[in-house]
């Protein structure tokens, strides 16, 4: 029986993609018709970024699954219109990776104090050598795929990364907390925070002024999850302050971020892109197909979104 699968993202996406998914499709032993319009009736899959125009699921009456694009499920978990399965990306070779090297690169990069030696227009020759990694404690707020994955990174390299999740969790070699107590404990003392948490209400603001005073004087902070994690006027009064030495941002509340926010003119934030990491075609086009074709075969669907969590 053929299946009938909707791709549904901007148009340029399409160009991108229909020749990775057509691939794993066929590798899959899939008999599909894929395409980016076709009768409502007839759709069985949804191939989704929720940056598309789609947002009334009740048109698709044999709908099965919508399959996300994006790790980041925020703009379709509150869709009172969508009532089969969603399955978010959860990419290890592409977007897991990518996320890894951005977020270790960053660390790596405040932790040797890189930046004095890059920028030095005075030519100032300080020979203060930087700790080494056991003395630098890291926090990784969000144990979820891409965050036990970065933690993970940064403990290989020798430093002592605690962990932080909502419900408990454990780990070979970090030291893994939960709740709001430990959500303190795991900042007390912090040298660099890296914030991969969902965006829900719960989440909103983890980071605010009495938080960010938990951590070690000059701490760094590097947050490729989501914007409203981080209170901004509480983050800028703690980098006037030296409470934060340096933020690195690569997601905001609005984005593209307005020219004239603070953030692009205070010398102690880098502001980078929301580049951190991305879906990349040919492994995400692998993912996908994959779980198609486990629904097909009766098989449990990988990566489901707890609606009641929010992600």
């Amino acid at each position: 029986m053929t299946l009938n699968i909707l791709f549904s993202a901007k148009a340029e996406r399409w160009t991108d993609y229909e020749a990775p998914l057509r691939k794993e499709l066929d590798a899959a032993g899939l008999d599909y018709t894929l395409a980016c319009e076709m009768p409502a009736d007839q759709v069985e899959y949804i191939i989704y970024a929720p940056n598309s125009d789609l947002s009334d699921f009740t048109i698709f009456p044999k709908l099965k699954a919508v399959l996300s694009l994006w790790a980041g499920v925020e703009g379709i978990v509150s869709n009172d219109t969508l009532t089969v399965p969603v399955a978010r990306m959860v990419d290890q070779e592409g977007l897991t990776q990518g996320m890894v090297e951005w977020v270790t690169g960053h660390a790596l990069r405040h932790h040797l104090g890189m930046d004095a030696h890059i920028v030095n227009p005075d030519r100032d020759w300080n020979c203060t050598p930087p700790k080494i990694a056991q003395d630098r404690p890291v926090t990784v707020l969000g144990l979820g795929a891409l965050g036990l994955a970065c933690a993970q990174s940064l403990a290989a390299l020798g430093f002592p990364v605690t962990g932080w999740s909502r419900s408990a969790k454990e780990a070979d070699g970090l030291t893994c907390l939960s709740g709001k107590d430990g959500l303190e404990q795991a900042l007390s003392g912090a040298e660099i925070v890296v914030l991969l948490l969902p965006n829900t209400p719960e989440t909103e603001n983890t980071l605010n002024a009495a938080r960010l005073a938990l951590l070690a004087k000059g701490a760094f902070i590097i947050n490729p999850g989501r914007g409203p994690l981080i209170d901004d006027d509480a983050l800028l009064d703690a980098l006037d302050s030296g409470q934060i030495a340096h933020a690195t941002l690569d997601v905001f509340r609005v984005e593209p971020l307005p020219q004239d926010h603070p953030f692009w003119a205070h010398p102690n934030v880098t502001v980078t892109p929301h580049i951190a990491s991305f879906t990349r075609p040919d492994t995400a086009a692998r993912v996908i197909a994959a779980n198609i074709r486990r629904d097909v075969d009766g098989e449990p669907l990988l990566h489901l979104v707890d609606r009641s969590a929010g992600y």
